[in-house]
């Protein structure tokens, strides 16, 4: 336990638990009652209320109308500025936005009266980075053929093609979007409605799964193929505990699904592919797509490398996670997992289902990408790696070309959600691992025995045995 005392606050911070830290903060009645003075002070200068000129209404009056508001910002302006002096005095490195600890109320500000309450915050754990030089990694490797080349055209031919509206009966890879109404059994309420749930019949080597509503759902296949457009299908799932919204973690879904518009897709031909991508003559198309299919090559290599640093990292340290996964910590850990496989190049509705199989993951393996999330940021730290602005910029760039959106049109995107800082922390994680990488030793392996083995690894992860 330390403590810490001001003449404007007492804070004393306590272990709670992994990875958590109780701060409780006491301000004196005399800090409280200057703050709501500041407060009624900036609000008379200013304020204009009818019969009066700006700045001359009673400071009775504006009590009478505002004091609440008044009170409550002062509140969170005494919280907010107790709670950033605990973090710097006490050297706290929080991970989210703290919370009132369990069992307690929000208190409210009062003249005369010192303001306490307790918060609790999950923090970075403290550990000692693990030794890392000299790692023994393999790296898949793989000579793109003419059959590689053949089923990157086919994949091209249908991302690329007409659609064309149908009634059904649906086939493979037909699209459709209708309303969704989400429940969880055995509540009353609807849980969450949408008027634009997309669902795409899955195709024949999916082995009847598919993404729903950002889902993996097994039997997907069976409730959509042969049906038609204005049918009503319910599927039923689970929420898996490792999902973003904790409310639905581990329950009982049912979805009630009305498909409202479907269309079919004519497979692009080869010439049309070759015009779509911008090429002069379709001669020209597999020599072009066999380069792409490198570029990708290369960086799915780099990935599966740097996966094996993250891993066997991990196992080298062990050190207290925070009690339970926050939405909050799990909802940036998927949005790292998009932009590492938008900027790796796959297919923005391969990625949607890449994710909806992360989703099912067992928590275990969340709480093990969580671990690795603290040790790449402590091995970036010791390293002094940083992400520049035009590496930031060249991700950004990278990404919107997989997705066939302009950068800045992707950059504003990022900002608005604010995300963007995810992208340099990607770029951080990557040549932090880059770096470990040049002092491992390596051995090759042939790609197809690669997979085989990271098939069986999600697998197992997904059941919590890996």
């Amino acid at each position: 336990m330390t403590t810490a005392t001001t003449a404007e606050h007492s804070i004393k911070v306590t272990d709670a638990g992994p990875a958590l830290k109780r701060i409780e903060i006491t301000i004196p009645s005399s800090r409280v009652n200057a703050q709501l003075d500041q407060a009624m002070s900036d609000l008379a200068s200013q304020a204009i209320l009818p019969g009066f000129r700006r700045g001359h209404a009673p400071k009775g009056l504006l009590e009478k109308k505002f004091g609440g508001a008044l009170a409550q910002e002062a509140q969170q302006k005494l919280v907010s500025e107790a709670y950033q002096k605990a973090l710097e005095a006490h050297k706290i490195r929080p991970i989210g936005q703290p919370g009132l600890t369990e069992g307690t109320a929000e208190p409210a500000l009062a003249r005369g009266k010192e303001l306490s309450l307790s918060l609790e915050v999950e923090v970075v754990p403290e550990f000692e980075l693990p030794a890392w030089e000299g790692l023994p990694l393999r790296k898949p490797v793989l000579n793109i053929e003419d059959k590689h080349v053949e089923e990157e055209a086919q994949r091209l031919s249908y991302r690329l093609g007409k659609p064309a509206q149908t009634e059904g009966p649906f086939i493979a890879l037909d699209r459709m979007v209708g309303k969704a109404v989400v429940r969880v059994k055995g509540e009353d309420t609807v849980f969450f409605e949408t008027d634009n749930a997309l669902a795409v019949v899955p195709a024949e080597d999916d082995a009847g799964k598919g993404p729903f509503l950002g889902l993996l759902v097994d039997g997907l296949e069976g409730v959509l193929k042969g049906k038609m457009l204005n049918d009503t299908v319910t599927i039923e799932l689970t929420g898996p505990e490792s999902h973003e919204i904790a409310a639905i973690r581990g329950k009982p879904l049912s979805v009630t699904y009305t498909i409202g518009n479907a269309e079919r897709i004519t497979p692009a031909t080869k010439e049309e592919i070759a015009i779509a991508i911008g090429l002069e003559r379709v001669e020209l198309l597999s020599e072009n797509l066999k380069g792409v299919l490198e570029r990708r090559r290369d960086e799915e290599q780099r990935s599966a490398l740097r996966e094996q640093v993250f891993e066997q990292l991990a196992d080298k340290v062990t050190f207290d996670l925070p009690a339970r996964l926050s939405e909050a910590q799990v909802g940036r850990d998927l949005e790292r997992q998009k932009m590492e496989m938008l900027y790796r190049g796959m297919d923005p509705q391969v990625v949607e289902s890449r994710l909806a199989e992360v989703r099912r993951a067992s928590a275990d393996e969340s709480r093990r990408r969580l671990k690795m999330f603290f040790i790449l940021a402590k091995l970036a730290e010791s390293l002094g790696v940083e992400a520049t602005e035009g590496e930031v910029n060249g991700r950004i760039a990278a990404i919107a070309r997989s997705r066939g959106m302009r950068p800045d049109a992707l950059r504003e995107e990022l900002e608005k959600s604010g995300r963007l800082s995810e992208v340099a922390l990607q770029i951080r994680e990557h040549k932090s691992a880059d770096r470990v990488i040049a002092k491992a030793t390596l051995t090759d392996i042939p790609a197809e025995d690669w997979n085989k083995e990271a098939q069986i690894k999600t697998a197992a992860k997904a059941t919590g045995k890996g």
